[in-house]
């Protein structure tokens, strides 16, 4: 008699059972540990109901990277959540993002001091300029970076809050063209203090960057391009788009 086809389970069905298997709990002892019942993790194993955003954060608590934040986010909280209600949790985030420095020195070493430079991540995204496509992206804090540079450290007045993406799309030329490199600062999201700066800004229900210069005419508000010719995004109230960071600097090569 043939075998009757395994039932295929969602993700966050698979991954509670993994997690179970790896501390090796039977489904009563990780319930006891979640103050759920054993009939509540069985049901969560077997697909049949998902688990409450208060479980999903408990399991989040006794989870370790990178699991911890996949049961966040299932609780329905970003990772700028997270950092609010769990300031420890940032040792866990930026582990993950820390690397030292070997500064090759061209000209007089003597010139050059090993503490005047700071690493910056360079993220695996595209944040496109008016008119471009950039990639997609669900949470700027969870991309592990691809590449770290040094940067002069006053260049970056807040250096656990600079990160560096690449640039789509040649409307922000002549200041900024496709390729370059922006660094930007997230702890600086005010649009209050970002009034014809160039900024980076996302929106969760496209799942989109885009990287523009915050303008304000009168009482209103808009993301706009450099170059004529490219719809501006306007920032009224209700508005999807959320201010990732201010723009430092910029570097690249023109092809």
């Amino acid at each position: 008699m043939p075998k009757k086809p395994e039932k295929t389970v969602p993700e966050w069905s698979r991954k509670i059972i993994d997690f179970r298997y790896a501390l090796k709990l039977s489904q009563g002892e990780l319930g006891k540990r979640l103050k759920t019942s054993a009939m509540a993790v069985s049901r969560w194993e077997r697909g049949e109901t998902e688990p409450a955003a208060e479980s999903y954060i408990r399991l989040g608590n006794l989870a370790g990277d990178p699991l911890c934040w996949f049961f966040w986010a299932r609780a329905g909280l970003s990772t700028a959540d997270v950092m609010r209600v769990l300031p420890t949790a940032d040792r866990r985030l930026r582990q993950g993002r820390i690397a030292s420095v070997n500064l090759v020195h061209a000209g007089a070493p003597s010139l050059v001091k090993p503490q005047d430079f700071i690493a910056i991540p360079l993220l695996p995204i595209r944040a496109a300029t008016p008119g471009a496509q950039g990639d997609e992206v669900a949470d700027l804090d969870q991309l592990k970076p691809e590449a770290m540079w040094a940067a002069p450290a006053q260049w970056c007045p807040n250096p656990r809050s600079t990160v560096s993406l690449r640039v789509i799309g040649n409307s922000m030329s002549p200041l900024i063209l496709d390729g370059y490199v922006v660094a930007i600062d997230t702890s600086v999201t005010s649009r209050d203090d970002l009034a014809g700066k160039i900024v980076v800004a996302w929106n969760p229900n496209e799942k989109a960057l885009i990287l523009s210069r915050l303008i304000r005419f009168d009482d209103t508000e808009a993301l706009v391009s450099d170059q004529r010719g490219h719809r501006s995004i306007l920032l009224a109230n209700g508005s999807p788009w959320r201010i990732v960071g201010k723009v430092l600097w910029w570097a690249g090569m023109p092809s």
